[in-house]
């Protein structure tokens, strides 16, 4: 039900935000909650779920009349889990930087906000006067959800592209959601995702 709901929602999303002859589409294929990033980092990671996520997302042309945000591209994009955990949508803006000619490797980082289906405020497992059936379900559950704290949390990203032809990109790509200690105090174990883009312009 969440999957289909989700990917109903893609499909208004880039129905709505896709106009005729502008922007790009974009379509990824992730890995879902993985550990490398954060463990490399030093920011740790959640290692809680697993499959992996299909985004659906599109992008404008950069905003000319932004040009003291460096005239940003916006995204909205949807995220749907093949194990039907924790979707997404998000929104937010991304700038894409040439590395040396125009037509070859570019970076492209990017910030925005999501909401998540995903679980926010699990209850404790230790909790007085639960009966052992709770208790074991909520056990399941610490070690087999990410508890993000927060519904609404931040969407950073970063990609490096190579541009294939006039209307083809390339992308690897790493998403992260967090609320930030911001839009939640306490539990924020967060999602990372990896995985490469195909990018299509209009």
């Amino acid at each position: 039900m969440k999957t289909a709901m989700f990917a109903a929602t893609a499909a208004a999303v880039l129905a709505v935000a896709a106009p005729a002859c502008a922007g790009e589409a974009f379509v990824g294929v992730y890995k879902h909650d993985v550990t490398f990033i954060g463990n490399a980092v030093g920011l740790g990671a959640a290692g809680r779920e697993d499959g992996l996520d299909i985004h659906l997302g599109y992008r404008t042309n950069r905003l000319e009349n932004l040009h003291w945000l460096g005239k940003p591209q916006v995204h909205t994009m949807v995220s749907i889990n093949t194990k039907n955990t924790s979707n997404f949508v998000a929104a937010g803006f991304d700038w894409k930087i040439e590395l040396g000619q125009p037509g070859g490797f570019y970076f492209r980082p990017g910030i925005g906000l999501a909401y998540t289906d995903g679980k926010a405020g699990l209850p404790p497992a230790n909790a007085p006067g639960i009966t052992q059936a709770e208790r074991d379900r909520r056990t399941y559950l610490y070690y087999h959800r990410i508890d993000f704290g927060s519904k609404v949390l931040f969407e950073p990203e970063l990609a490096l592209g190579y541009q294939v032809s006039d209307k083809v990109s390339v992308e690897l790509s790493y998403t992260h959601l967090s609320n930030g200690q911001i839009f939640h105090q306490g539990k924020n174990q967060g999602l990372d995702d990896a995985g490469v883009r195909l990018v299509y312009a209009f």
